[in-house]
């Protein structure tokens, strides 16, 4: 058995957690935060046999799409602050981490 772990944009839970229950999955999903933007996430969590992982890695996979998006960024120089200046930085996908399970109980 295996506990994963998927980091998700929030923009993409619903399709993720919807889809992976539709599939038969027990899910549980967490509210997260990221360091680098300091944006919502989602972690969804779902324990699977072995044989089960490729069908919840694709079904992340098809939900969780990248995507371009502007933040606003600040300079400062001293006392004097310029501008911000919009970047393009790249959400979305997934950061996915599978552990082995050595005991599971239902209680």
């Amino acid at each position: 058995m295996k506990l994963i772990f998927a980091i998700i944009n929030s923009d993409d839970a619903y399709a993720v957690t919807s889809n992976l229950t539709q599939s038969g999955f027990s899910v549980t999903k967490l509210a997260t935060t990221g360091g680098f933007l300091r944006t919502g996430n989602t972690t969804v969590i779902t324990g699977v046999e072995d044989d089960k992982v490729d069908d919840v890695l694709k079904i992340i996979e098809k939900h969780s799409k990248r995507r371009k998006q502007m933040i606003p960024t600040s300079a400062e120089m001293g006392t004097n602050y310029y501008p911000s200046v919009p970047v393009e930085v790249t959400v979305g996908g997934a950061i996915v981490f599978i552990t082995p399970v050595d005991r599971f109980e239902k209680i």
